[in-house]
């Protein structure tokens, strides 16, 4: 009886082992439930890990949203609406102008912010599935300003952020990856992030 169990033990820790292991595997490729995520490409870890929650808020619509990308919505507000495409000026430049908050930040629309947010995550993500490309910088360019903003929203309502979602440490993603903006858009950020 004492051998059979341990080789019961034996056995079932190898499966126990195997089965771990496979799925290891499968999530590191990527999901394949999101609308806005066409392409083959891995996702990178921070990315992948956040479709669970867009694909509850993210739809796709007709159309485009970079080529390549279905055009999505989140909370009703369309990618089409907001798209820096649309505009001559820089990514933050178009930023600046779309994404502005109130004098006093805490009382901005933080659902709105959120939403706006959600669009340009999931480009970002549909745009990294088909192997990223020029065009990923300036979608990243206008997500870290929309998360600048509501780092600045969140703080001016007192909230306690990780590190990673101070305005500080978004405002270094700002400027880190402001594609063509001028020195007058980066003065006008840094300014911002005096205004909590």
């Amino acid at each position: 009886m004492m051998l059979f169990s341990s080789i019961s033990a034996v056995i079932l820790a190898t499966l126990s082992i195997g089965a771990l292991g496979a799925p290891l595997g499968v999530h590191v490729k990527r999901q394949t439930t999101a609308c806005f995520t066409p392409g083959k490409t891995a996702l990178p870890a921070e990315v992948a890990s956040g479709i669970p929650a867009l694909v509850e808020s993210v739809k796709c619509t007709t159309g485009t949203s970079v080529t390549g990308v279905p055009d999505v919505s989140s909370g009703g507000i369309d990618f089409k609406t907001i798209d820096f495409q649309k505009s001559t000026k820089s990514p933050l430049g178009f930023a600046l102008q779309t994404f502005a908050t109130p004098t006093d930040p805490a009382t901005a629309n933080l659902a709105t912010l959120q939403n706006q947010l959600n669009d340009y995550l999931a480009v970002e993500a549909g745009v990294r599935s088909n192997g990223g490309g020029s065009i990923l910088n300036s979608v990243k360019s206008v997500k870290f300003f929309l998360q600048f903003q509501i780092a600045r929203v969140k703080t001016a309502q007192g909230a306690k952020l990780a590190v990673a979602d101070t305005v500080e440490h978004q405002l270094g993603k700002v400027t880190k990856n402001a594609v063509g903006a001028s020195a007058s858009e980066i003065a006008q950020v840094n300014a911002l992030a005096k205004v909590l």
